[in-house]
């Protein structure tokens, strides 16, 4: 799905309107009876709604809810809290018919005349609670896309009353004061139960703080026609159920385990052989043919016993036991004889040769020009760090998956500075160096060399544990090895890895999940998306 800017929304409405002919009060029909019918079946039970109004389309759109509310039988009392001569045309056609109907309407326009209406003494915050508590819902109309800068104080004052009431909040479009790009409050912001957002979601809307801020989310079509949206040529989507479907590798009668691919998965060193066990049983559970792992020899025994159905591949080691820089030769003549994807770095340690290893496997590939398909996490980013010009030398073809951490390392600039802007930051890093970049995080981005970029929607608290990353880095080869596109497959991966989580945290709660759970929770979470 796609996931647009407040400009990219402004020229679909625009070019909606101008180009197409559909008048901006259809759309605004439209958009309200799309948003009553998730009322009604979110909210079933209500009967007394109160509904904030603004002078925009916002507004506008709430207004409609008003009118086909009261139709519906509701009790429902509108509070403009804009000068009703400041109303945009159709928000103001909208008014008049609520205003012919005989609804309830009150203006609420300073401090003073907000607590007077509803009987109360003047307050710092409107103090609103004694007539809306008795409300079953709040209908959050008064700010919608088009607002600049911080919030006015008046306004600031009501959401502040709203937020304050323990009365279930339903924002339209986003929340009143939440900037729809960066998903950040432009002072006070509404704190939404369930927010029904018109046409595409928001940026705003997928990325913290904003997520949070919006609640449960809903998307309603209001018939924007598709060359509308086509037209703006939108590279950042929203990954969810109907894309991952599509995306997962069938398995047909007549294949073997040939049929689904190899990968050599590169991990592992003293005190870390949980990371390489990890990363190379996700692989064959999210549906790779052949696992192997390449292991420093000292190690070889243990994983040999703790890995059944995964191959070993004893390797050269440091005192320490580590990769020697004599491991490249064999590794790079191994997965290019079994054409296998490669994931390195999972419990790498950063042994000063192991480190030169990482390098002189990259630049090999790059130098023989072997174009091998590579996964890079955890101790293989960090090789990277120590050595930056390598990341001109990667590709297409290479997916690095790093954690704020580790990002911060690759850059140079602190997890917080970058944190703000989760998507642009992902999305330059992944055109400067020609890769896909995994930016793990809440929610995490995924983004390709072509400027195209995903926002997962899966995924929980309970996955913050050790182990998580090492699953991730399997589940991704694994995929690339079935032959899903490079940038798809650790799109989807992403996705998948969340809503493995997702099911184990509905299954046995957050506190207390494991990287191992959601390793053993893969193939239910590909056959209930599948079956579905």
């Amino acid at each position: 799905m796609k996931v647009v800017t407040a400009a990219e929304m402004r020229n679909i409405d625009q070019n909606t309107i101008e180009d197409i002919g559909i008048p901006t009060i259809v759309l605004m029909e439209t958009a309200g009876s799309q948003i009553v019918k998730r009322i009604e079946d979110c909210y079933p039970n209500t009967h007394r709604i109160g509904i904030f109004v603004g002078k925009g389309n916002n507004g506008g759109d709430g207004l409609v809810i008003a009118r086909q509310l009261a139709h519906s039988g509701r009790k429902v009392s509108i509070f403009l809290v804009s000068p009703q001569d400041s109303f945009t045309k159709e928000a103001q056609i909208n008014l008049e018919i609520s205003k012919n109907l005989g609804l309830h309407i009150q203006e609420i326009l300073t401090i003073d005349a907000f607590s007077n209406i509803l009987g109360n003494k003047p307050s710092t915050k409107g103090d609103i609670h004694s007539n809306i508590t008795s409300y079953d819902l709040i209908v959050d109309a008064i700010l919608g896309t088009g607002i600049r800068g911080k919030v006015r104080p008046h306004i600031s004052n009501i959401i502040n009353a709203i937020n304050d009431l323990s009365v279930p909040i339903l924002a339209v479009d986003l929340p009143s004061g939440l900037d729809a790009d960066t998903g950040i409050p432009l002072g006070t912001c509404i704190h939404a139960d369930r927010t029904v957002t018109i046409g595409l979601p928001k940026r705003g809307l997928l990325i913290h703080p904003g997520a949070e801020l919006s609640g449960e989310l809903d998307v309603v079509d209001i018939g924007f026609p598709h060359q509308v949206i086509e037209l703006q040529d939108i590279k950042v989507n929203w990954i969810t159920e109907k894309e991952a479907v599509e995306w997962i590798p069938p398995r047909p009668p007549t294949s073997y385990k040939g049929s689904y691919g190899r990968v050599l998965v590169v991990a592992g060193s003293t005190g870390m052989t949980g990371a390489a066990a990890l990363a190379s049983e996700a692989a064959l559970r999210i549906g790779a043919g052949l696992v192997t792992l390449a292991i420093p020899e000292c190690l070889n025994p243990i994983l040999e016993e703790k890995l059944s159905e995964v191959m070993t591949l004893p390797m050269p080691e440091t005192e320490t036991g580590s990769f020697r820089l004599s491991s490249v030769s064999p590794i790079l003549e191994y997965a290019l004889k079994n054409n296998s994807v490669l994931a390195i770095g999972p419990g790498l340690s950063q042994h000063p040769e192991t480190m030169e290893f990482v390098h002189q496997l990259i630049q090999e590939n790059h130098r023989q020009k072997l174009n091998l398909r590579i996964v890079i996490d955890a101790d293989g980013l960090n090789a990277l760090a120590q050595k930056k010009d390598l990341l001109h030398l990667l590709g297409e073809k290479v997916v690095l998956t790093p954690h704020p951490g580790e990002m911060s390392r690759l850059i140079d600039i602190p997890a917080p500075k970058f944190e703000s802007d989760r998507i642009r930051t992902s999305e330059e890093f992944a055109k400067e160096y020609g890769v896909t970049l995994v930016l793990k995080g809440a929610p995490t981005i995924t983004s390709d060399s072509n400027g195209n970029t995903w926002i997962n929607s899966t995924g929980n608290p309970g996955m913050a544990t050790a182990g998580m990353g090492d699953v991730l880095t399997g589940v991704i080869a694994g995929l690339i090895a079935q032959k899903v596109q490079t940038e798809k497959a650790a799109a989807l991966g992403v996705y998948l890895h969340g809503l493995a989580g997702d099911i184990v945290a509905e299954q046995k709660g957050m506190h207390g999940l494991i990287a191992t759970d959601v390793l053993n929770a893969l193939p239910q979470t590909i056959s209930s998306l599948v079956s579905n």
